[in-house]
């Protein structure tokens, strides 16, 4: 599709909106927006101007104005993702929320809280923590915004217990792309009026309209907390120890699987220990109830299931400072290679099927000579690999020469999504299509499937002026 330039006028009627001091024109300032944390900024990804909206009528005049006049709009949260989806590949306004920073209710009656998109998660945990409460999502980054996680249904490791964001969100403010603002959904727990729009716009990753508010779950929090970590020889008996764990009564709030290559990576980035030092495949199992008692009860119960299947040893930290040191080296596994990352996949499988894939992988690893890293969430299915420009070598990231791993990336990239679509698995367990995963979406979906998508996006943004190139092939 063929849009606008921001000219003259409409820069001038977009200070009128926001004031001066909130567009942005000065490239040198604009950088700082042109990239997510695995987009590289770069001459295509740099929107024309920067707008820092402060309530939901500024935003729905701008809206206005860019539909208007044909004008390509990006909605950027906290910058966290994966794949692109808030970086503009089509010039045009980049409509920035960070500033709309309210937490606009915590309603310990309801256990719901009503607040902003511009929100992270960092300030709503810690005005939560004022209220004994918590909010269960953590997708590896304290400043992703509320409103970012609700637009690509962010998940991370508590999600077998919690959910995803769509389990915990009851309600929606939302600008549409013709600048009219709209509400679904409430504090309701139950709602079969109709379609669910709510359940629509939640992981449409800005394409169907800009998320400004919502109301979402909250709970009170688990003071006693346990982490145990497992080792295994292989990743076959881990994963049979998680499908066992699932079947007990208590489920833990979370299980993650890690090879110990990308453990050993981090420790010597942080300068910190990760406790077990043996086996192939490391289980990473946390616990939380009320109940100090109820938690040591499952972790005898854990253990015991863990043993049973090949457990090469089970080590409990109990205090909270081991706790933090595990879960700080767990959260920056990706830290410690992603400056030889040439490709993110976070493919989900069915739970049983983790061990299978990730021996698939290793395959593949074999068969072109490149290396894999590979962990994520066991529980749950979904698996985090990466394709590198280097080798791991005795501690160490050997680069490889870039004729070698360009030649290969394509091919390879393209076995691991049919690899895991073969098991039965999406292209995307939580980071979303944004760009970086546009072009498997014809691997997942037939063009049937893929037309809806599309006919949807019609319907409500039907001069596809919100972030174009995202999400739907062909669009």
């Amino acid at each position: 599709m063929n849009y606008n330039k921001v000219n003259k006028f409409i820069l001038s009627e977009l200070i009128n909106i926001c004031g001066e001091k909130d567009v942005i024109v000065d490239k040198k300032r604009i950088i700082d927006y042109s990239h997510d944390e695995y987009i590289k900024p770069d001459e295509n990804t740099f929107p024309e101007l920067v707008v820092k909206p402060k309530t939901v009528y500024e935003i729905s005049k701008i809206i206005k104005l860019a539909n208007r006049n044909l004008i390509p709009v990006t909605v950027r949260g906290g910058g966290t993702g994966l794949s692109g989806g808030a970086v503009s590949f089509c010039g045009g306004i980049l409509l920035s929320m960070e500033n709309l920073k309210k937490i606009v209710e915590v309603d310990k009656k309801n256990f719901m809280a009503t607040v902003e998109s511009g929100v992270t998660l960092q300030e709503f945990a810690k005005e939560l923590e004022k209220h004994n409460l918590f909010f269960p999502p953590k997708p590896g980054d304290e400043y992703a915004m509320i409103g970012g996680m609700i637009a690509t249904n962010a998940g991370g490791a508590r999600v077998v217990k919690y959910g995803t964001m769509r389990n915990l969100v009851r309600g929606l403010e939302v600008v549409l792309p013709d600048g009219e603002i709209i509400n679904v959904g409430g504090k309701l727990i139950k709602n079969s009026a109709g379609y669910s729009l709510l359940n629509l716009f939640i992981g449409s990753e800005g394409t169907l309209g800009i998320i400004t508010k919502a109301i979402i779950s909250i709970m009170s929090r688990n003071v006693n907390t346990l982490t145990i970590l497992v080792p295994y020889d292989n990743i076959d008996s881990a994963i049979k120890t998680v499908t066992e764990i699932l079947n007990t009564k208590n489920v833990p709030v979370s299980i993650e699987f890690l090879e110990l290559e990308p453990i050993l990576l981090t420790e010597k980035l942080l300068g910190k220990s990760w406790p077990v030092k043996v086996g192939k495949a490391h289980l990473m199992i946390v616990i939380d109830n009320k109940c100090g008692e109820c938690v040591n009860e499952q972790t005898e119960h854990i253990s015991e299931i863990c043993n049973n299947n090949g457990a090469l040893e089970i080590f409990v930290a109990e205090n909270n400072v081991k706790q933090k040191e595990i879960a700080e080296i767990r959260s920056n596994l990706y830290e410690s290679i992603k400056n030889y990352v040439v490709e993110i996949l976070d493919i989900a499988v069915p739970p049983a099927s983790i061990g299978d894939f990730v021996n698939e992988l290793h395959q593949l690893e074999k068969k072109y000579s490149v290396w894999l890293p590979t962990y994520g969430h066991a529980a749950d299915g979904n698996v985090h690999t990466h394709y590198m420009s280097g080798k791991y070598f005795n501690g160490e990231i050997i680069p490889v020469p870039e004729n070698e791993w360009r030649s290969k990336r394509d091919l390879v990239v393209e076995e691991i999504v049919k690899t895991g679509i073969s098991f039965g698995g999406s292209i995307s367990g939580e980071h979303g299509i944004g760009v970086t995963k546009i072009n498997f979406m014809r691997s997942m979906y037939s063009e049937k499937y893929l037309d809806l998508l599309k006919k949807i996006k019609t319907v409500f943004d039907e001069n596809n002026i919100l972030n174009p190139g995202k999400m739907i092939p062909s669009l």
